[in-house]
Parts: C-alpha cells; sequence; structure tokens
C-alpha cells in the first residue's frame, strides 16, 4: 500500500462557505488526498475564512498562526488560506507578511484553481498568491463538492451581491451578482435526488433576485416550480432571501409546490426605520411586517426566521426597543442575533456615533432573552403533536437518532434501526428551546402544526 496524503479544512463563517468547503474536499481527494481529523496528520491544511463579522477573522488569524510551530516542526505540511477574508483589498499581503509559513492563498473567485495552485507550489519554494478580482468560480458550478452532509445538500444557484447594506463587506468579497443557468441547477439537483439526496438547500446572497443579470430570463419562483417537477418526496429550501424583493410571485410558488418548505428565513436586520435608511435596507419596518403578513395570509402554518443587529452606528434606546417590537409583531420561529461589527471598507465602518461595547452587550442580552422565550413558547406547542422528521444523524453521545422537522425544529428519537436519510413520525413528548423530543409514532395519522 503506497503512502497516503491526508487533509484538513478549517471552516468559518456561513452554508456558502460550508459548502465551498466540500467543494475544496472534492479538489483535495481528487488529487489524491483523505480526510484526517487532527492538524498534526494532514499533509495540507486549508482555511476557507470568513470577514462578515470580526470574530470570525480573528479566529481564524490566532489558528492559523497556531501552526507555526507544527509547520517549523513538518516542513512538508502545505497550508493554504482561501475565502472571504483573503478577497479584501490588501488582505493577501498582510496574510502573507504576518505569517510568512502560510504556503498558498486563494480568493472567493479562483477556489476551482486551488489543485493547479498546489502543483505551482510544488514547483517552488516561496508562497504561491492568486487572487482574482472578479468573474466565475473556475469549475465550481459543476457538482465537484465532497458531500458529507447526506441526506440535506446545498447548491449554489448564484453567486455575489448587489445590495451594498452599508454594514456588509460581502459585494466587495464576493462581487457582483452572477447567476447560474437554471438547466445546470436543475441537472444538479436532480443528480442528488438520484443519489437518494432528501433535503436542498439554494443558496444565495439574495436568491429573490436571480435571474436579475440576465434580464429576467429566468427568475426564483420560476426555478423553484422547474425543480419541484420531480414527483418524489424531498424538501427544498433556499437562503436567503432580501426583504425588498419578497413578494407574491415567490409566495405563489411556495404555496404551489408542495416540497418548499413553509420556513422562510427573511433577515430584517433592525425594527427603526431611521437604522433601516441607515444600514440601505430599502424597506421599512412596516413593508417587512406587511409581508410577513402576506406570506402568512397564503400561508398560515409558515414560519418565520430573521436576522437581526443591534448596536449599528448611532442606534438609540428608542430604535432598540423599535426592534424589540417588530421581533414581537413578527413572531420569529427563531432568529440569529448578532451584535455589529465594523467592516473595514463598509460606510458603516466610517460613521460616526459608533456603539460603546456595553451597551451592545446589554441590547444583545435582552433582544436574544426575548427571542428564546418565543421559540420556547413556539416549542411548547408541539408537545402532544406528531411531526415528520427527516433523520439526519445519530448522536451517539446521547444514544438518540435526530433530524428537523419542515420547520427547523430539530427532533430527537429512539430507534432499534439505522433511520439516517428516512422520513420518519415522532409523537412529541418533551420540549427544550429548539428542541424536541419523541417517539416514533409509525401507525399515528401525520398533522401539521
Amino acid at each position: 500500500m503506497g503512502f497516503r496524503k491526508h487533509y484538513k479544512i478549517v471552516t468559518y463563517g456561513c452554508q456558502m462557505n460550508v459548502h465551498e468547503s466540500e467543494k475544496i474536499a472534492g479538489i483535495l481527494r481528487a488529487k489524491g488526498y483523505e480526510e484526517c481529523a487532527n492538524e498534526e496528520d494532514a499533509d495540507i491544511i486549508v482555511f476557507n475564512t470568513c470577514c462578515i463579522r470580526e470574530n470570525a477573522e480573528n479566529h481564524a488569524y490566532g489558528n492559523i498562526g497556531a501552526l507555526k510551530k507544527l509547520k517549523r516542526e513538518k516542513p512538508s505540511l502545505l497550508i493554504a488560506v482561501g475565502g472571504c477574508m483573503t478577497q479584501q483589498n490588501g488582505a493577501a499581503e498582510r496574510l502573507k507578511k504576518k505569517f510568512p509559513f502560510v504556503d498558498i492563498i486563494f480568493g472567493t473567485h479562483n477556489l476551482g484553481r486551488l489543485g493547479e495552485l498546489i502543483e505551482k507550489k510544488s514547483a517552488r519554494k516561496k508562497a504561491v498568491v492568486e487572487i482574482a478580482e472578479e468573474g466565475r468560480e473556475d469549475g465550481c458550478d459543476e457538482d465537484i463538492a465532497f458531500r458529507t452532509s447526506y441526506p440535506n445538500a446545498w447548491v449554489n444557484i448564484m453567486y455575489g451581491c448587489n445590495n451594498f447594506c452599508s454594514y456588509c463587506i460581502v459585494p466587495y468579497v464576493r462581487g457582483r451578482e452572477r447567476s447560474r443557468r437554471p438547466e445546470a441547477i436543475v441537472k444538479e439537483v436532480n443528480g442528488l435526488l438520484d443519489r437518494g439526496y432528501k433535503e436542498i438547500t439554494l443558496l444565495g446572497q439574495n436568491v429573490n433576485s436571480y435571474g436579475n443579470d440576465a434580464g429576467g430570463a429566468f427568475t426564483f419562483p420560476r426555478l423553484l416550480d422547474d425543480i419541484c417537477k420531480r414527483e418524489e418526496k424531498f424538501r427544498l429550501r433556499f437562503m436567503t432571501s432580501n426583504p425588498k424583493d419578497f413578494g407574491e410571485e415567490l409566495i405563489r410558488a411556495i404555496a404551489e409546490n408542495r416540497q418548499v418548505c413553509h420556513l422562510v428565513h427573511l433577515p430584517v436586520q433592525a425594527g427603526s426605520d431611521r437604522i433601516l435608511r441607515l444600514m440601505n435596507r430599502k424597506y421599512t419596518a412596516e413593508e417587512y411586517l406587511e409581508k410577513a403578513a402576506l406570506l402568512r395570509r397564503a400561508l398560515p402554518d409558515c414560519q418565520l426566521t430573521s436576522d437581526i443587529m443591534v448596536g449599528f452606528p448611532t442606534e438609540t434606546e428608542e430604535d432598540f426597543q423599535d426592534t424589540l417590537r417588530l421581533v414581537k409583531e413578527a413572531r420569529f420561529s427563531t432568529a440569529f442575533t448578532f451584535v455589529y461589527s465594523p467592516r473595514q471598507g463598509t460606510k458603516a465602518a466610517a460613521m460616526e456615533g459608533q456603539i460603546p461595547e456595553e451597551v451592545k452587550k446589554d441590547r444583545i442580552m435582552r433582544l436574544v432573552e426575548l427571542v428564546n422565550a418565543q421559540t420556547r413558547a413556539l416549542s411548547s406547542g408541539y408537545v402532544g403533536k406528531t411531526v415528520e422528521i427527516l433523520c439526519e444523524d445519530r448522536d451517539e453521545k446521547k444514544g438518540l437518532y435526530l433530524g428537523r422537522d419542515e420547520y427547523g425544529r430539530m427532533g430527537y428519537f429512539r430507534s432499534e434501526k439505522d433511520r439516517v436519510g428516512e422520513f420518519v413520525r415522532l409523537k412529541i413528548e418533551e420540549a427544550s428551546g429548539i428542541s424536541l423530543y419523541g417517539r416514533l409514532a409509525e401507525d399515528e395519522r401525520e398533522e401539521r402544526i
């Protein structure tokens, strides 16, 4: 048996990055590498970075720096850094200067060239740095990914963003919106379903504007229609939707296609119109709530999740109270809450009126308390009901199988046989936060919550 090379990928950030790490894994496996659990056993370590918030960037810098000793002990180890952090203006040079032991630095637009960059590095001593300014993702539209998330799979439908929210670095590191052709997406989804995947999540920074760069030749609602022509049972999710582009045609597509989950992630960010204007979000709190009401009128069982930020520059206590009021009225099933973090190169970073850390901390704690209370109240309504779960994994420590319902609630249950990849029905006996605990109810009538 010959010598086997091993890789380890360290991923930060969103689902887009998680999926792109699957693509990185596919590239490395095609070059003969196998995955390993420990950095000490790896022949190449790839950091797929995020810069959406300062914490993610700091973690990446810390973990890259921690490899200096390992690299000294194992000079043959390759260290590669890619992702959003490297795509920032001047970031590659800063990385190279701060960590001279890094071998390969690549950007978001040339991820597909990682295999070639490894070859290039093997032929020279100095670091290989390649950051493409713009363009397609170099072969990553094809399903080269080594997927590790069965029975779930992610599919990119577009790259980039045109919105330029004042706090967000994404348009600068991901570029302008570029939509994949619908026939390529449908082909990829069909291939995944043929291989037994049961839940597909379509990814884009703003899926609602899918096709805008093609002059409206294709649209997101029509893409959902095309994918859902498949008759067999599967779930279709999507993220993220921008409220300014969310409308009746998309609601129609959700309502008419039974495979589309009745859970919509619609980030509001803030409940103050003044703050929303400063954020360049292009909608008001009232308009957001009207769209939420429109969705629920068409789909009474539909649940809504959101992203909410506190501590944006100049945010007052009154602005924050507006956010709390919107959270109560929107009745989110859950929300991703975070503190504003200045990103160099964005308009908000240069704004006066940056909020002190202690004020941000106080507000985020109050917001989390409210969101968690709403989540617990909704979860408690599950008790005694029968829900359908797509089993995703087994928690060996708990000795329980687990999976999500249509609305994203995690359900835990016992089973004598392997249920991963199956739709099962659970009679819910206990609820804790966003987690549900139940028993198999194979003969129970399915009912939607």
